[in-house]
C-alpha cells in the first residue's frame, strides 16, 4: 500500500517516538542493569510522547520492547535478566501515533566484548544500510535481501531466514514481505509512497535457529552470537527517507 503525505507525516511522528526509545535504552544498557528496567524506560518514553506501543499485547506479548542478548535472536522478553560486561544486547522497539506505526532495532555491545561480536555488529548494521540504499522508485522489494545477504556472507556470516522484514503502516506487519536473502524472484516494483521496516537478523555461526518454551525468544540453533538492526523506511521521489532516525 501506498502512504500519503498525511500518513507518512504521522509514521514520521510515530519514528521519532522509536528514535527516543532506542536512545533512552542504550543509554541504561549497561552491566548490572536488567531488561525489565529498560523495558520500563521505554514505557515512559511513550507515556512522555503520548503515543502507545505495538509491542505490548501483540499476540500477548508482555513488554513494550524486545531484549535478546548473546545468542538470542529477536523477541526476548524483559525480566530478571541482568546485562553483563562482554554481552550483545539486541532492543527492538516500536509505537504508534494516530493509527500509524514505527518499528526499529539495533544491537549493542555491553562494555568491552569480544572481537567477533564487534564485528558482527558492525557487519549487520552495514547489510542494513545496504539493503536500505535498494528502496528505489522503479527497483524490485527483493534485491534489498540480496544486498543484505552479500554482505553478510562476505563477512563469513549467515542471515537469519525464518524471520523477515514486512510493508508497515497502519499495522506492525503488513505484506509484502522482505526477504534478508535473495528468494529466487524480484518481488514488487518499489513505488514512492511505499513503507517497509527492514531488519536484517545475522548470526556468527550457522542460519538455523529455535524457539524457546516460552512460546517467543528465538535463539541461534549453534547458540553463536546474533545480532539484529531495523528501520522503517519510506520509499520517495528521492530516494529512501528512513522514518525511525532521530
Amino acid at each position: 500500500m501506498r502512504r500519503n503525505a498525511q500518513e507518512l507525516q504521522k509514521m514520521r511522528r510515530a519514528g521519532k517516538v522509536v528514535a527516543e526509545m532506542h536512545e533512552v535504552t542504550r543509554t541504561a544498557a549497561r552491566p548490572g542493569v536488567t531488561t525489565r528496567e529498560l523495558d520500563a524506560a521505554a514505557r515512559r518514553v511513550l507515556e512522555r510522547r503520548g503515543a502507545t506501543s505495538n509491542f505490548l499485547g501483540y499476540h500477548g506479548f508482555p513488554a513494550v520492547i524486545c531484549t535478546s542478548p548473546n545468542d538470542m535472536v529477536v523477541h526476548g522478553i524483559p525480566g530478571d535478566y541482568r546485562l553483563r560486561e562482554g554481552d550483545v544486547l539486541s532492543i527492538d522497539c516500536g509505537a504508534i501515533v494516530e493509527g500509524y506505526h514505527g518499528d526499529a532495532a539495533f544491537t549493542m555491545a555491553i562494555g568491552d566484548v569480544a572481537p567477533i561480536a564487534r564485528r558482527l555488529i558492525e557487519v549487520t548494521e552495514r547489510s542494513l544500510w545496504t539493503g536500505i540504499d535498494q528502496l528505489r522508485k522503479g527497483n524490485r522489494l527483493h534485491e534489498v535481501g540480496r544486498a543484505v545477504e552479500q554482505v553478510a556472507g562476505a563477512a563469513g556470516f549467515s542471515v537469519v531466514r525464518e524471520y523477515v522484514g514486512h510493508a508497515i503502516g497502519t499495522a506492525m506487519h503488513e505484506q509484502p514481505q522482505v526477504p534478508n536473502y535473495w528468494p529466487g524472484s524480484p518481488g514488487p516494483t518499489l513505488k514512492t509512497g511505499m513503507v517497509f521496516a527492514v531488519e536484517p537478523m545475522v548470526n556468527a555461526g550457522g542460519p538455523e535457529t529455535k524457539l524457546l518454551d516460552d512460546g517467543w525468544s528465538v535463539v541461534t540453533l549453534d547458540g553463536s552470537l546474533s545480532a539484529h538492526f531495523e528501520h522503517t523506511i519510506a520509499v520517495t521521489d528521492d530516494g529512501p527517507e528512513v522514518l525511525t532516525l532521530p
